[in-house]
């Protein structure tokens, strides 16, 4: 197997590979949970205005 952390890391020769995926998977990820927080708290938002319209409109009548 590997000698030392040193061959681990340089992976047979495929280092730039090997950690040049890890490396974009994670830039991925890390992309794609940041974009899910930001529709997630626009929705939230968006939610929280129509409740606030519908209550309004709700109570108008009384």
């Amino acid at each position: 197997m590997w000698d030392s952390v040193g061959d681990f890391l340089a992976m047979g020769g495929h280092a730039p590979y090997v950690w040049g995926s890890f490396g974009m998977v994670a830039a991925v990820l890390l992309v794609e949970w940041l974009l899910v927080r930001s529709r997630r708290r626009r929705v939230q938002i968006v939610l929280q205005r129509q409740s606030r319209r519908s209550t309004a409109n709700g109570s108008e009548g009384e």
